[in-house]
């Protein structure tokens, strides 16, 4: 495995864990959009543009819903 490759695993897993804790506190939605934004980068690094472009759009969504949240959560 590639250090490309292995940077992708990590930031994918990344996503699905934090994605997966969102519902416990504020910070893991900020935390998903971090992911995102990692998996954007390996998206545009690997060639995978159209990749790197949704999950560009998924980390605007996320920082939005990071926003909107009161903090009580």
């Amino acid at each position: 495995m590639d250090l490309l490759t292995a940077y992708g695993v990590i930031a994918v897993s990344a996503m699905l864990v934090t994605y997966a804790l969102e519902s416990r506190a504020r910070a893991f939605v900020l935390a998903f959009a971090g992911a995102c934004l990692a998996s954007s980068l390996y998206g545009f690094l690997a060639g995978a543009w159209p990749f790197g472009v949704i999950e560009l759009v998924w980390t605007g969504v996320a920082i939005r819903r990071w926003r909107a949240r009161d903090g009580s959560g």
